[in-house]
Order: structure tokens, then C-alpha cells, then sequence
């Protein structure tokens, strides 16, 4: 079951699952903590499309938008529509005077060579902080280094991750947040 809610603080809408599987929902937007019995439930139905229709169609009201709303398909056919819409990857790659089959092959010998596990290299920088038993700077960029990542790229990633509040670092030794 699918129940579209409201803050009374912030007035966001937002879908929540099952309201009686857990006795407080929190708000999308503010954080705010609501208890489930209490909450106003506006629309409520077994088809998360349904809900997700109707959490627009009442946030169409509230900007006084329901006739542009009424216009617009139904947000799975907006979907569909999307994904139908455009050129595939091959048209679009020989459309730039690249070659599609020499491009497929080069991706598929640099999975082999990685051993098919490819990951970004914020997401091994972040693994690194997790995983290393004493996570200063050098370990992090020691353990990324062994697993493809350069030196400088590895620096360069603590630093950013600690300014983008994913990583803090007290005393010499990081940790995410």
C-alpha cells in the first residue's frame, strides 16, 4: 500500500510505503519526524504509479498548474516515452565518425583486464576509508593506487570527498560520514 503524505511544517508531499509497517515517517524535505497514525494520508493505493500520479496531480493543484497537468501523459507513459526517445549509443557514436565496433571492443578488453571490476575511482577512494585499518592519507592513497587509481587522482579525491562532507579527518585519519 502506497500513501501520498504531508508535512505540516514544510507542506512537502511525499509517497510512503506500507504506513503501517513502522510507526514514524520522516519528511523528504525538512526531516521532520511524523507520527504514521497521524498523518494525513490524501491518496492512498496498492499501485505506486497511481500514487506517484497522484502526489502530481496535487502538487499541479497547489501551483495552480491542474490544467497544464491534464495535458501531460501519465508519468509511466512518460517513462516509456523516454526511453524510446533519442538515438541508441551505436547510431549516435557513428553519427560522430567514431567506430561503434572498435569502441565495444575496447570496453570489453578493459573489463578483462580489470577483471570485469571496474569501479569509479571516488567509489575506491571511499572504499579505502573504510577498509584500512589505519585510514591516514597515505594508506587511503596506497590502498587506491593498488587498485588503479594514480597517486595525484587519489590525493586529489580525499581532498575533495573532505570538502564535499563525505570524508572528516581528525587527527590524520579519515572517515565517512
Amino acid at each position: 500500500m502506497y500513501a501520498v503524505v504531508g508535512c505540516n511544517a514544510c507542506s512537502n508531499l511525499w509517497l510512503v510505503r506500507d504506513l503501517r509497517s513502522s510507526e514514524t515517517a520522516r519528511c523528504s524535505r525538512c526531516g521532520k519526524t511524523h507520527q504514521t497514525a497521524k498523518l494525513k494520508r490524501l491518496f492512498e493505493s496498492d499501485d505506486r504509479d497511481a500514487a506517484r500520479e497522484a502526489r502530481s496531480a496535487l502538487l499541479a493543484k497547489k501551483r495552480g498548474e491542474s490544467e497544464a497537468f491534464a495535458a501531460v501523459d501519465h508519468v509511466s507513459e512518460l517513462e516509456r516515452a523516454v526511453e524510446d526517445a533519442g538515438i541508441d549509443d551505436r547510431t549516435y557514436l557513428e553519427g560522430a565518425g567514431l567506430d561503434a565496433d572498435a569502441i565495444d571492443e575496447a570496453a570489453a578488453r578493459s573489463m578483462e583486464n580489470d577483471g570485469g571490476t571496474s569501479q569509479p575511482r571516488e567509489e575506491i577512494v571511499r572504499e579505502a576509508v573504510a577498509v584500512t585499518d589505519d585510514p591516514t592519507r597515505e594508506n587511503i592513497v596506497a590502498y587506491a593506487t593498488a587498485h588503479g587509481v594514480p597517486a595525484d587522482a587519489a590525493r586529489t579525491l580525499v581532498t575533495a570527498l573532505t570538502r564535499r562532507g563525505e570524508l572528516t579527518e581528525s587527527g590524520g585519519r579519515y572517515r565517512r560520514l
